[in-house]
C-alpha cells in the first residue's frame, strides 16, 4: 500500500483544525505550516501530529509549497484548516492507495457550508479539487489566491465528497472579503487584465443573476440569497480595486518618465 501524507497551512484556525486534524488522523504523516498564529492553533495541532512548523506568511502558494517540502510520503492529500474528509472519502482514498493507480492526480467534489447550511445550488456544488497528487509530480502554482497544484500526468475523480466549513459568520466573510478582493486585484493586474466603469457595474449583476437565477440559487434560502448578493460584491470591489491599482501604477510610470 502507498502512503500518504496530508499537508496543511495554517493561521488562527483553532475554531476548525482539530476536526480537519481528526478526520484524517488515519493518514501515515500529517504536517502543519503554521503562519505565526496568536490563538491556540499551534498547541491543538501538537495533539494529532509531531510535524507542525512555523515558518512566516509568504503567500498560500509559498506556504503550502513549503508544507510539501516537509512532505515524505509519495502520495500528498493537502486541506484547508476549514476542511475535513468524510469517513466515506478516507475509506475510498485508502482502497485507493491499495491498488497503486496509474493516475498522477484525483479531484474531488466539495460540499460547502455557508452560514451553517449546506450550499447545493449558486455554482458551489459540486465544486470539482483536485486535492490528491503524487508528491514528485505536483507543486502549488504561482496564483496570490484561489491557489492550485500544477500536475504532470493524468487526474481521476473520486466519488465521496470533502467538506468545507467555509465563513460560519458574516463577520468572519468580511474579514476575508477585503484579504481575497485585494489579492484578486492584485491577481488581475500581475496577468494584464484590465478594469473599468463598465466591468464595475456589470460584471457583478452577471455573477448575481447566474449564481441566484441561472445556478438556481434561490432554491437555497436566505444563505443562498446573502451568498449570490456578497458573491457579487466581492466581484465589483475586485474589479474597483483592480482600477485603482491600475491608475496608481500609470501615476507611478508617468512620474518616473518626468524624471
Amino acid at each position: 500500500m502507498s502512503k500518504l501524507s496530508v499537508i496543511i497551512i495554517t493561521l488562527n484556525e483553532e475554531r476548525h483544525i482539530a476536526n480537519c486534524l481528526k478526520s484524517v488522523e488515519w493518514a501515515d504523516e500529517i504536517i502543519v505550516v503554521d503562519s505565526q498564529s496568536t490563538d491556540r492553533t499551534v498547541d491543538i495541532a501538537k495533539e494529532y501530529t509531531e510535524k507542525v512548523f512555523i515558518n512566516e506568511w509568504l503567500g498560500y502558494s509559498e506556504n503550502k509549497n513549503i508544507a510539501l517540502g516537509h512532505a515524505s510520503n509519495e502520495w500528498v492529500l493537502w486541506l484547508d484548516a476549514d476542511e475535513s474528509v468524510t469517513p466515506e472519502l478516507a475509506r475510498e482514498i485508502q482502497e485507493l492507495l491499495k491498488t497503486k493507480p496509474e493516475e498522477n492526480g484525483f479531484v474531488m467534489s466539495r460540499r460547502a457550508y455557508f452560514l451553517g447550511k449546506w450550499i447545493k445550488h449558486c455554482g458551489w456544488y459540486p465544486d470539482y479539487v483536485m486535492r490528491l497528487f503524487r508528491r514528485e509530480k505536483g507543486v502549488f502554482n504561482d496564483n496570490r489566491v484561489h491557489e492550485g497544484v500544477q500536475l504532470e500526468g493524468s487526474i481521476k475523480r473520486l466519488n465521496h465528497d470533502l467538506l468545507h466549513f467555509t465563513d460560519d459568520s458574516l463577520e468572519h466573510y468580511l474579514w476575508k472579503f477585503n484579504r481575497y478582493t485585494s489579492l484578486a486585484a492584485e491577481e488581475q493586474v500581475k496577468r494584464k487584465k484590465r478594469s473599468g466603469l463598465f466591468k464595475i457595474l456589470f460584471r457583478p449583476l452577471h455573477t448575481w443573476l447566474k449564481m441566484y437565477i441561472f445556478k438556481l440559487g434561490f432554491l437555497d434560502g436566505v444563505q443562498g440569497f446573502i451568498l449570490c448578493s456578497l458573491s457579487a460584491g466581492y466581484v465589483a470591489v475586485k474589479y474597483a480595486k483592480t482600477w485603482e491599482l491600475d491608475r496608481k501604477l500609470e501615476k507611478d510610470s508617468s512620474g518616473g518618465n518626468n524624471k
